[in-house]
């Protein structure tokens, strides 16, 4: 636990209330009359709100403790998680973004209708809202408050009940774009937290950034090797090249181009141009990310950390490294991390609950077209003032309730072995499929509504299987080959389905994926940067 000084603790407690006052202030004054406004912002959010808001979405507790774990443990090898990530994000951008705004998508179980079915889109928006509550919002409070009371010592039940209510402040009744433009201030925070504590040690080991950094390689240059030998004790977590080629792309598109609560701040922004550029730019950040959370990790193993597992590498870095003052500015940002995660996951499992599952399932004129499941039409009855209010409604009602059900459940998790590797095994096993119906449906115009469910269906038993039978081999090979798998059921279906193309396939415009000068700039910059980062250190 850190002996934080009067300084660190009023610079905590002021963050923490300043925080929560602009939240409230934004959802006051911010429009939430429609169904439009409280999930989509209206669809206003420029680039930089989309491209602050991505990075607080995804950053939380389990990278700045669990990847400087890693990076002691591992080394700078870890940092493909986030190198990787970047490279998606251009991926995303440039392929998926132009069909899903084009489309007028708002959800991802929504374009599951739009392109198969309705029966797709019901299944997945069930298993996605219990996927958001019952481990994304339970594991990040969890997490969070754990690393919470490892650090200051605060309780683990009080911490899971102050980092929700400091959430609820600005996801519960300012929906996305409270919850976005708070974003962008907590992701300035957690950068320049981050910061803080990279260069405290960093000038420790070596006088300064590069020279620490360069102190760094030279004392330990087997952390710095990208691409792990089959000799090296932690290949069955990254395997060699398989990195680079393999499964690890099928968690990456998953996550960031179908998981809602990431893309759904791309999906609110005011033009496809500003969505794409916002999204570049949180592809920039992810390439520098590897300083903060995983070169801390690097320095307490060269420091010679007395620490008794890896997790508590950055912990040890803050409690000796890092200055009065300066320990308040890290912690604020570890604590904006987490509540932007919790805030944003909360938005989406309600944006999905209420527009997925409760409007067309519990409202009268959208159950008739539920019902109609061979149904052309692309667009739902238009809502009355009433119907759009009382939408808003539920799921300010819903966001409250997902909150309480994690943390109720959050303390539980104690009582699992290694929470976070199950959770992110658990997740696994169903990226593979979903991704492979995402795939075949945007860029395989012969994909049928069968073929999907029966990815659904299959895709689970098959990872469950891998893992089973060929233990042997590394978990993100076994995500590579469980896709494969899935995607060649799936084609094999279709093809005895469809002589033609599909009746919902997708079509595209001529120049659809034409891009900016600036995303292409951006995106140059991100491709030179990764590809030099893996040529140095090969």
């Amino acid at each position: 636990m850190l002996n934080l000084s009067n300084l660190d603790l009023a610079i905590i407690a002021g963050w923490v209330l300043f925080m929560m006052g602009y939240g409230i202030y934004i959802s006051k004054t911010s429009k939430k009359d429609t169904a439009n406004d409280y999930f989509l912002a209206s669809k206003s959010l420029p680039w930089w709100a989309v491209g602050g808001s991505l990075i607080a979405a995804n950053i939380s507790a389990e990278q700045f403790i669990g990847m400087s774990g890693s990076g002691y443990a591992v080394g700078f090898a870890i940092a493909a998680y986030e190198l990787m990530a970047a490279i998606s994000l251009l991926i995303v951008a440039k392929f998926f973004l132009p069909i899903f705004i084009k489309n007028e998508i708002y959800t991802m179980p929504q374009f599951l209708e739009r392109r198969f079915s309705p029966q797709v889109r019901t299944g997945l928006a069930f298993f996605w809202v219990l996927l958001f509550v019952f481990v994304n919002i339970t594991s990040v409070l969890y997490l969070g408050a754990l690393a919470l009371k490892t650090i200051m010592g605060v309780p683990l039940v009080w911490a899971i009940l102050g980092l929700a209510v400091y959430s609820a402040s600005f996801s519960v009744t300012g929906g996305l774009k409270a919850v976005a433009l708070t974003d962008v201030v907590q992701v300035v925070a957690l950068i320049l937290g981050g910061l803080v504590a990279s260069y405290a040690v960093l000038d420790a080991v070596g006088g300064g950034v590069m020279a620490g950094l360069a102190t760094l390689v030279e004392k330990a240059p087997e952390k710095f090797d990208m691409i792990l030998e089959k000799s090296n004790p932690e290949y069955m977590n990254l395997p060699g090249i398989s990195v680079l080629v393999g499964g690890m792309w099928i968690a990456n598109l998953y996550y960031w181009g179908t998981n809602q609560y990431i893309i759904q701040r791309s999906l609110a922004c005011k033009s496809l141009e500003e969505s794409q550029d916002g999204t570049a730019a949180a592809a920039i950040v992810k390439v520098i990310l590897p300083l903060i959370v995983v070169i801390p990790g690097i320095a307490a193993y060269v420091l010679g950390a007395e620490i008794s597992k890896p997790d508590e590498a950055y912990p040890w870095v803050i409690s000796n490294y890092v200055g009065a003052g300066f320990k308040g500015i890290a912690l604020a940002a570890l604590i904006a991390a987490i509540g932007s995660s919790v805030a944003s996951i909360v938005n989406s499992a309600t944006t999905i609950f209420t527009l997925d599952i409760y409007r067309p399932l519990f409202m009268t004129r959208d159950v008739e077209r539920h019902q109609m499941l061979n149904a052309n039409e692309n667009n739902s009855p238009q809502l009355t003032v009433q119907e759009e209010h009382h939408l808003v409604k539920v799921g300010k009602i819903a966001a409250l309730i997902f909150l309480i059900i994690g943390v109720l459940i959050a303390p539980f998790l104690g009582n699992l072995d290694q929470a976070f590797q199950f959770i992110q095994e658990f997740t696994g096993f169903v990226s593979p499929g979903i991704l492979a119906i995402f795939i075949l449906g945007l860029f395989w115009k012969r994909t049928s509504a069968t073929a999907a469910l029966v990815g659904v269906v299959v895709s689970l038993p098959l990872s469950i299987g891998f893992k089973l039978w060929f233990s042997h081999i590394p978990f993100i090979d076994r995500m590579g080959l469980c896709f494969l798998l899935t995607s060649l059921i799936m084609i094999i279906i279709s093809l005895m389905q469809n002589k033609n193309n599909d009746p919902k396939a997708i079509y595209y415009d001529e120049g659809m994926f034409r891009t900016s000068w600036k995303f292409n700039l951006m995106s140059l910059m991100v491709i030179l940067a990764v590809g030099a980062i893996y040529y140095f250190f090969w």
